[in-house]
């Protein structure tokens, strides 16, 4: 689990960076999406499309979690709030420090559009926390339906995403198709549950069948040219992760088949303990490594372009990749920089209360009352940006203000929780 997620982090930034390309033109930064100009980058994205394994994973962890809660006799309440606070104390430095970014950057009037941008470019990949969250609250009674069907729940699943692409794609209901965030990436989070207790890896013969099923079917649908190859989103009637489609859902099946085929293999790697401890300690890294990677973009953005000092060749260009290690080895320092500083500011996270308050009746309806507060939030924040129009999102952050409290002031968790 550890390594799957630390590679799964390592192919995020990757493709983050590969794909904005900075620009500067007539005083006023932006960002081009590098695949526009590189057709051929759009195969690059079947490596690079690495989001499935936080889902398969994130299902595993929250199996084996939810079930030694339940031997304990912790209650839903107490469960999701802890899995929730985990994820949202350091997402709330990181939304702090960005409206402060804003701020700033408005009293020394900075370009509205350049602000909006790199605001947009900033909070664009917290939409993984909104379904991630809605996945947490869901799970044990996700994992308890998998318990009694099996894989027959995220076959499912599958069949009703079909349903709401076909919506999408015929009588066009755009707004049916955010269905799929919960349903796409739910069925990789069952994956999870039925690898955690070996329903999909015993007999092996079912990963191979995942795999290769999933193959066939990526195959069909994008020769049909409903969907375009790219894994990332961009597509003339349909993108494959805005909203996530059925073709992304047999993206995610080979790439799940493959890995589980690979598992013994990698067990055996991770079999002499220090290579096991390197991983654990870089897995420690991931949840911060995941939020501040956009910001040495922004850093060398604002810095580098508007002084001439990074070069700008056109994009897809000899000189263009050419320059791409360099680019690569920079935001990377960068980052290890950035990831250091922010995990020692961070420290003193672990001491915050995992609850407050006295437990009660109102504790599943304070934790479901924060729910509904942050994750519309946060999914509104990723669409929008930390500056839309050139301005702090007052309202947006307030909100999320609140459902931080409503989840905190839920209750104390009980003595065996603490311990």
């Amino acid at each position: 689990m550890d390594l799957l997620r630390v590679c799964a982090i390592g192919g995020v930034v990757l493709g983050h960076w590969l794909l904005v390309s900075i620009t500067y033109r007539n005083g006023h930064l932006s960002g081009l999406d590098a695949l526009q100009y590189v057709g051929w980058g759009r195969w690059l994205t079947l490596l690079l499309q690495v989001m499935p394994v936080f889902f398969v994973v994130g299902g595993y962890a929250n199996a084996v979690s939810w079930t030694a809660h339940q031997q304990r006799g912790e209650s839903w309440t107490n469960w999701v709030r802890g899995r929730m606070l985990r994820l949202l104390w350091p997402t709330t430095v990181y939304l702090v420090v960005g409206a402060v970014a804003v701020t700033v950057a408005r009293i020394a009037d900075a370009d509205k559009a350049a602000l909006a941008r790199a605001g947009w470019l900033a909070a664009l990949h917290l939409w993984f926390l909104p379904v991630y969250l809605l996945l947490i609250a869901l799970t044990p009674l996700l994992l308890a339906a998998h318990r009694r069907w099996g894989l027959a729940v995220p076959a499912v699943m599958a069949v009703a995403a079909v349903g709401v692409d076909a919506l999408v794609l015929g009588p066009h209901l755009p707004l049916i198709g955010f269905a799929n965030y919960l349903l796409v990436w739910g069925v990789m989070h069952q994956w999870g549950f039925a690898w955690q207790d070996g329903t999909l890896t015993r007999p092996r013969w079912r990963c191979r069948v995942l795999a290769a099923g999933g193959a066939v079917l990526l195959t069909a649908l994008v020769s049909s040219g409903l969907f375009p190859i790219d894994m990332i989103g961009t597509g003339t009637r349909a993108g494959n992760t805005t909203p996530p489609s059925i073709a992304l859902l047999a993206f995610a099946a080979t790439q799940t088949g493959l890995l589980l085929m690979a598992d013994p293999a990698i067990e055996r790697l991770l079999a002499r303990h220090r290579r096991w401890r390197l991983v654990s300690r870089l897995n420690r890294t991931v949840m911060t490594v995941y939020l501040w990677h956009t910001m040495p973009v922004i850093i060398v953005a604002v810095t580098l372009y508007p002084t001439g000092d990074m070069p700008q060749p056109s994009i897809g260009s000899a000189q263009w990749w050419a320059l791409r290690p360099a680019w690569l080895t920079l935001l990377t320092a960068l980052l290890v920089l950035l990831t250091v500083g922010v995990m020692r500011a961070q420290r003193p996270l672990r001491l915050l209360p995992s609850g407050l308050g006295a437990a009660g009746w109102w504790s599943p309806l304070l934790v479901l009352c924060a729910l509904g507060a942050i994750v519309p939030t946060l999914a509104r924040l990723a669409v929008s940006g930390f500056a839309p129009g050139g301005h702090v999102p007052v309202l947006l952050l307030a909100t999320y203000a609140c459902g931080l409290l409503a989840a905190l002031y839920s209750g104390r968790p009980s003595a065996g929780r603490r311990g």
